[in-house]
């Protein structure tokens, strides 16, 4: 017996027959993965729900359970007392797409939206590249133009129409001593009782109650583009027109953009000023669309819900048209640098 193979059997015997191997040696099996850990990852997933759920259930509630309202409402069978005797299928589209005001009423209320968006946002450009400016009363100007718009619309709207009156209203006797108007009290003075003056005096009331908005919202996007860029271009021989087309406005385009679709959804809704000036009349001659959703109500609900369907498939329209022609996708000049 060698020294190596003694050594070995003395091992042996201090190890015991209870430490020998009583087998093949098994690698042992890879650790399973906690289940804690699968619930963390779980939570982790879930956890931007909980943040999306208050928003969620605000769009639910406030957006989609009324949209859902109003078109069962259009298709059903409802008295001017509100009664519902039974369904009407698509009878309430039917009779509305077969008033004979309806055309008309349609063709004011692009006039009426196209006019007001237009005007609001060539004026307040204007005064936004005004108030950009540092001259004398800066402060007290920017602060007077917010007038017309804490004012309430309505309010505002009532002042008008009370200053329009033909015998006695404010606007009429100053016009009458600058001789414009020959006499009062007349179909001349009555500018709110033939429907093309009365259009064109609630656009002009429209366009004096959204141009604050629009001017601060202007205002924001053009102190927001670097005075820098100015330099630049005035050192590379720029001249104002030219600096103003390649830098003010694709910088100042979000911000258009923003205030222009704003206006464009409250132009299209508004309902104060038409119905305190004139109620929609003569007749249907002043009636935009929301107006004469309001009027159908009085006698025809379920065709006044229809109504509502088409005025909110025109303003999505609308809104999607304006984006596409100016592409609104395009990502912002600023970004692109």
């Amino acid at each position: 017996m060698t020294h190596a193979a003694a050594a070995g059997e003395t091992a042996g015997e201090r190890l015991g027959p209870a430490s020998a191997p009583a087998g093949p040696v098994i690698p042992a099996a890879a650790p399973r993965p906690h289940r804690a850990g699968r619930g963390a990852q779980v939570r982790r997933r879930l956890e931007p729900l909980a943040w999306l759920a208050p928003a969620a259930i605000l769009i639910a509630v406030v957006v989609l359970w009324p949209i859902v309202t109003l078109v069962q409402t259009s298709m059903q069978n409802i008295t001017p007392i509100g009664v519902t005797i039974g369904s009407a299928g698509t009878r309430n589209f039917s009779k509305l797409f077969q008033d004979p005001n309806l055309p008309g009423i349609l063709v004011r209320t692009v006039v009426w939206v196209v006019a007001v968006v237009a005007l609001t946002m060539l004026i307040s450009l204007g005064l936004a590249q005004l108030f950009n400016q540092r001259f004398p009363g800066r402060r007290v100007a920017r602060w007077a133009l917010i007038a017309p718009w804490a004012a309430s619309v309505m309010m505002t709207a009532l002042i008008f129409r009370w200053m329009l009156q033909p015998d006695n209203g404010a606007i009429n006797i100053f016009l009458h001593q600058l001789g414009i108007v020959s006499q009062l009290n007349s179909n001349q003075s009555s500018w709110l009782g033939r429907p093309d003056s009365a259009l064109a005096w609630m656009i002009g009331v429209a366009v004096f109650v959204s141009v604050p908005f629009t001017t601060y919202a202007l205002l924001a996007g053009l102190q927001s583009i670097p005075g820098e860029l100015f330099e630049a271009a005035k050192i590379d021989g720029a001249t104002r027109w030219r600096s103003y087309r390649a830098i003010t406005l694709p910088l100042l385009r979000p911000a258009f953009l923003v205030a222009a679709v704003i206006n464009l959804m409250n132009v299209f809704n508004s309902f104060p000023i038409i119905w305190e000036m004139t109620r929609g009349g003569p007749g249907y001659e002043t009636n935009t669309t929301t107006v004469f959703m309001y009027n159908l109500k009085e006698s025809f609900i379920g065709e006044a819900a229809a109504m509502s369907i088409v005025n909110f498939t025109l303003i999505i329209v609308i809104v999607l048209i304006y984006l596409r022609l100016n592409n609104w996708s395009r990502p912002d000049p600023r970004e692109a640098r």
